[in-house]
């Protein structure tokens, strides 16, 4: 099983830059793999429903596409972590907007109180930021085994995936997949080593 080649991920000066090209098809399939859960999955724990969740994610790579000329070109936006942060959240302030007021829905569904949250209840920035650091931590590891899984023997890939992600027992991987319980073991620990170095080379590049 082969180390991680550097040139498979990602990077700042890489994706980033070539995002510029919005005809560079395969730069923004990547971009929108590494980003669109994150993006999606951050909405809908703010409080939206999976089809506004959606919009969001939708809305939120348009303005990258729009404007990810101004963040390389003006570093007082930051890291790119956090200038995504700011979109992302603007497009679920929309969405919010978007809702019919409360007292209309109150009106229509004849209920006493509603549970759908208003923009009103949006979480504070500390609340968001802790929110989009777990969600980006999420991400950044399910895309770094799947990478790393796309670089390795397909079973070798299914036995890590039943063991470190389903959490199956040696055992029952073993038995399951025709290996012996020490490669089972030994395929994990060499995947692992992988997926690791994908997290760091995502962290360090996208952060």
């Amino acid at each position: 099983m082969g180390e991680s080649n550097d040139d498979s991920i990602p990077t700042r000066a890489s994706l980033l830059g070539r995002l510029k090209n919005w005809d560079d098809q395969a730069s923004w399939e990547d971009f929108a793999r590494t980003c669109s859960r994150l993006i999606r999955g951050f909405a809908m724990q703010s409080g939206l429903t999976e089809s506004e969740a959606k919009e969001v994610e939708q809305e939120t790579l348009l303005c990258v596409a729009k404007t990810i000329h101004q963040f390389e070109s003006n570093p007082q936006r930051g890291t790119f972590k956090a200038w995504l942060l700011k979109l992302t959240r603007w497009r679920i302030a929309d969405q919010f907007r978007k809702r019919p007021p409360e007292s209309a829905r109150r009106t229509a569904s004849s209920r006493l109180e509603d549970d759908t949250p208003t923009i009103e209840r949006i979480p504070d920035d500390s609340s968001q930021n802790a929110l989009w650091d777990a969600e980006w931590r999420k991400n950044i590891l399910e895309t770094a085994i799947a990478r790393a899984g796309r670089r390795v023997n397909p079973k070798h890939y299914q036995v890590f995936d039943l063991y470190a992600v389903r959490k199956w027992p040696a055992t029952k991987v073993a038995k399951e997949m025709g290996v012996s319980v020490v490669q089972v073991y030994l395929i994990y620990h060499r995947l692992t080593k992988q997926v690791r170095k994908e997290v760091e080379y995502l962290e360090s590049k996208l952060d």
